[in-house]
């Protein structure tokens, strides 16, 4: 049985590319990264907005970008992206970890 690791340098580099649409700069070189675990394949990424009221339409895209690009790294299978700090966090958490719209299996 092999289980392939996630290079973290990996998931760092493609976190360095997400950008705050607002300012134009990478959330990386801001430092809104909290957190980041990578576990059997998950990687879970906890970051805070840069103001409470940053639009809730850049939060949202700043979110589904982490969530993106970091679902493009080898050997990643699940992806949950929180952020804090907002006065829409909980709205925007939902919605950017929703399931992804497809067949769900049938209940036993």
């Amino acid at each position: 049985m092999s289980t392939e690791e996630v290079d973290m340098k990996e998931v760092q580099r493609q976190l360095s590319k997400v950008i705050d649409p607002e300012i134009g700069v990478p959330i990386m070189e801001m430092n809104l990264i909290d957190k980041l675990d990578i576990k059997d394949g998950n990687v879970d990424i906890q970051y805070h907005a840069t103001t409470p009221y940053c639009p809730p339409v850049f939060a949202l895209k700043i979110s589904q970008d982490l969530k993106s690009s970091v679902q493009q790294v080898k050997g990643v299978k699940d992806v949950k992206v929180v952020v804090s700090g907002h006065y829409l966090a909980d709205a925007v958490n939902r919605q950017v970890n929703k399931p992804a719209a497809g067949p769900q299996p049938a209940a036993p």
